[in-house]
């Protein structure tokens, strides 16, 4: 039997990187898309021929429909979309004291550049009656804080987005995963801050954390369930007094 192909978008760094590390490591054939090739291309010279690294902006309809249309033949039929991509760039400021673009632009990622690949990718998944659609999402869409108006915003429509996928696709053969994870530590944090070394800082002095590796092994759970078997929704925290927040 062919090993499933899995699109992971957001794949160059973090948490997506470590999705892509754990699937290849467990023989799954990974498309891993960003806007950085020269990561993903560092990536691929590691992973080797199963993994395939691809440029995509998923907030541009045009780079979606040109990444999909150029994929060899091996990759054509995707088992598995993991909508990673998104980003707080900006965030954690009052809303008063940020710009309407920015927040405008995190929805425009975290929203709506998932709800452009799925659409994409969910013809094929029905035309074959099977496919997995896992959305990050975090726990912010169940416990929201000061200072995250966007970024909680956009998870909170992840959250609606996934539970209405599940109901749309039910006994189509299409099962939809939200995985909802806390403080992640990767480099999430400095592009948000645009410092690295306030980065750092938050973490250390928040102390309790996830690893990517942590979430990619969450992943992984929820695929390898029987195909009877739908994982709603995982709620992922590291062991502390608080919850912490992606």
């Amino acid at each position: 039997m062919k090993p499933a192909t899995v699109l992971v978008t957001g794949a160059s760094s973090g948490i997506g990187e470590a999705i892509c590390r754990e699937l290849m490591a467990q023989d799954y054939r990974v498309i891993g898309a960003a806007r950085s090739i020269d990561k993903l291309a560092q990536l691929a010279q590691e992973l080797g021929s199963n993994f395939l690294p691809q440029v995509l902006d998923v907030t541009e309809s045009g780079s979606i429909s040109a990444m999909l249309a150029e994929l060899p033949q091996q990759f054509q039929d995707i088992d598995v979309l993991v909508n990673n991509a998104g980003h707080d760039i900006g965030g954690r400021q009052s809303f008063e004291a940020g710009e309407a673009d920015l927040w405008c632009d995190i929805i425009e990622t975290n929203v709506q550049g998932m709800i452009r690949v799925s659409h994409a990718v969910i013809e094929g998944m029905l035309a074959r009656g099977q496919g997995h659609i896992v959305n990050m999402g975090s726990i912010a869409a169940l416990k929201p804080y000061a200072t995250g108006s966007a970024y909680v915003a956009s998870k909170y429509a992840v959250h609606g987005l996934s539970e209405t996928l599940r109901l749309d696709f039910a006994g189509r053969g299409i099962r939809v995963t939200e995985i909802m994870p806390g403080l992640v530590r990767t480099n999430f944090a400095a592009r948000r801050l645009d410092d690295a070394n306030s980065a750092e800082a938050f973490y250390d002095g928040i102390g309790q954390y996830l690893r990517p590796e942590d979430v990619a092994q969450t992943l992984l759970f929820a695929l390898q369930q029987p195909a009877h078997v739908e994982i709603a929704q995982l709620v992922v925290l590291p062991v502390s007094k608080n919850t912490g927040l992606r």
